[in-house]
């Protein structure tokens, strides 16, 4: 696509994932110009980059999709529970050509800028390429998890064998065979590789600083009939996952952990090991409120990679010992079984740092390992990274990164205050990432849309937060998060994985309904706590 220069739209999207193909659809509908930048040289966001062995969603593929469509809910065929990254790509890929989207995006450019002109009230957005773009809204559709966290280890540079992050995989198959492999990280995409790595490599050393839960997928491929029976009710599924507190459907006992006996304790969790996935911490309604509770749940877990894992030394390295679903639980395919392999070794750097690494390897506690292609597992800057590697400038010049010093302040994750007309998708303040990821990008995107068309018929220039409302959001944020146990630990949802990062809890943890009530009574009150001129 050609390159636009000073072209004037009605909104600029950032990012062309599911939150910026939405964006374009919807925006489209109401009569608007949109453009979207993306620095991929494809849609999909995280199922563009994140091409690593065994990258597969954690979320039953029929829920895992938009519902803004009745016809393409029927026309799209899913093969398995839980599918692939190359499977949601191709379903990416189908709804744009689907609804005629890619010529109004524009691939391998990345926004640099975004400056807010008072004057006109329009975004002035530059990017890589040398475009300079006048738009009235802008919208950042850039994703929780897609700016990389890349660790500061000393000599990363130095080493001569291959680096990769499984946040930035090459688009091309990478063959592990023969080769001495390392991989850094013990988090869901380390969970996902490191079994299909460990099938390739001459041999894996993992590199474990904190063990991770994770409860076995019980992936299979989609019987026909249970697609049909999907199909036939859709409306139903959809309905129920939108009571649910994670926007997706599946079977939760709101009674009491520790009001059962031992006896039906262990046949909940027997039941919810054997069926598979997220819906584990669904098996008692305190698990995440309660430590006693909380604790039943997690001895179970570990009494389970006691069995798995045949080296007692090793399963107890591997078994962790905080908070079940403090951190995002992993779901995994045979991922500690795989440590009962001769060709794979555990390192526990929870002690011990990793040192360096060398040109020829990794070095811990003066003894170095060499091998021949390095893997970084370490994650991401998540929810506001991307955001804030972005030159934002609201009123006054203020910088977002200026605003945001000490930690995200939004009003329903959706604005911040000082920026008039910059809506953020699943940003901070918003359920985001403790939601099903497309439900929650069609129900801010709706919002926006409608926001905007409210302010067409109005004849409205501009809107955003008032600092009061802002206030009152953060604080309900923090409210809603301080009984829940993943406020307590250090993990990505506080930014605890990046050096520097302010520790705040970052996502809306009160639950999608509620989260959605607040939002449309917002509306219903001609958008209280919000300035609009």
């Amino acid at each position: 696509m050609a390159q636009t220069t000073e072209t004037a739209l009605d909104v600029v999207v950032v990012g062309a994932g599911f939150g910026g193909i939405y964006a374009l659809y919807r925006l489209r509908q109401i009569g608007l110009k949109v453009r979207v930048f993306e620095a991929g040289s494809g849609v999909g966001g995280t199922w563009y980059w994140n091409r690593y062995p065994g990258a597969r969603c954690d979320v039953e593929s029929m829920q895992y999709s938009y519902q803004f469509s009745p016809e393409l809910e029927q026309e799209w065929d899913w093969t398995e529970k839980y599918a692939t990254q190359p499977e949601i790509l191709r379903y990416a890929n189908h709804v744009v050509d689907r609804f005629d989207l890619r010529r109004d995006i524009q691939f391998d450019t990345r926004v640099t800028a975004a400056h807010f002109d008072e004057q006109s009230n329009r975004w002035q957005v530059r990017t890589d390429k040398g475009d300079q773009v006048s738009a009235k809204f802008c919208l950042m559709a850039t994703g929780c998890l897609s700016a990389t966290n890349v660790p500061n280890i000393n000599g990363l540079d130095s080493f001569k064998g291959s680096v990769y992050h499984t946040g930035q995989w090459p688009h091309e198959p990478v063959d592990f065979t023969g080769q001495r492999v390392a991989i850094i990280g013990t988090g869901s995409s380390a969970v996902q590789s490191i079994p299909i790595i460990a099938q390739q490599a001459k041999h894996l050393y993992v590199y474990q600083r904190t063990p991770n839960y994770a409860v076995p997928a019980r992936n299979a491929p989609l019987a026909p009939e249970v697609k049909k029976a999907i199909k036939a009710d859709y409306a139903g599924l959809r309905k129920r996952a939108l009571e649910m507190p994670a926007g997706f459907a599946f079977e939760f006992n709101p009674n009491s952990a520790l009001e059962a006996t031992p006896e039906e304790r262990q046949r909940e969790y027997e039941k919810r090991w054997t069926a598979g996935g997220l819906p584990f911490m669904g098996s008692f309604g305190d698990l995440l409120f309660n430590h006693e509770a909380n604790a039943t749940a997690a001895e179970f877990v570990r009494g389970k990679i006691h069995e798995l894992v045949h080296d007692r030394a090793v399963a107890d390295r591997l078994a962790p010992k905080t908070i079940l679903g403090c951190k995002r639980l992993c779901v995994d395919s045979g991922y500690y079984e795989t440590f009962n392999r001769p060709n794979v070794t555990l390192i526990d750097i929870s002690g011990e740092p990793i040192e360096a690494i060398t040109p020829a390897g990794v070095k811990v506690g003066g003894n170095e390992t060499v091998v021949d292609a390095l893997i970084l597992a370490t994650g991401f800057d998540a929810m506001t990274g991307t955001l804030l590697r972005i030159d934002i400038r609201g009123k006054d010049g203020l910088s977002l990164n200026e605003k945001w010093r000490a930690g995200p302040r939004t009003m329903l994750g959706l604005m911040t205050a000082g920026f008039p007309n910059l809506f953020t998708i699943t940003g901070p303040g918003s359920p985001s990432v403790l939601a099903m990821m497309i439900l929650a990008v069609e129900q801010h995107v709706n919002w926006v849309a409608d926001c905007v068309a409210y302010m067409r018929k109005r004849g409205l220039a501009r809107i955003e937060p008032t600092l009061d409302a802002e206030d009152k959001w953060v604080s309900h944020v923090n409210e809603v998060a301080a009984p829940n146990l993943r406020s307590t630990c250090s993990s990505w949802y506080v930014g605890a994985n990046v050096p520097g990062k302010p520790c705040v809890f970052m996502p809306y943890i009160g639950g999608f309904p509620l989260y959605v009530r607040k939002c449309d009574e917002v509306v219903a009150k001609g958008y209280e706590g919000f300035s609009v001129a």
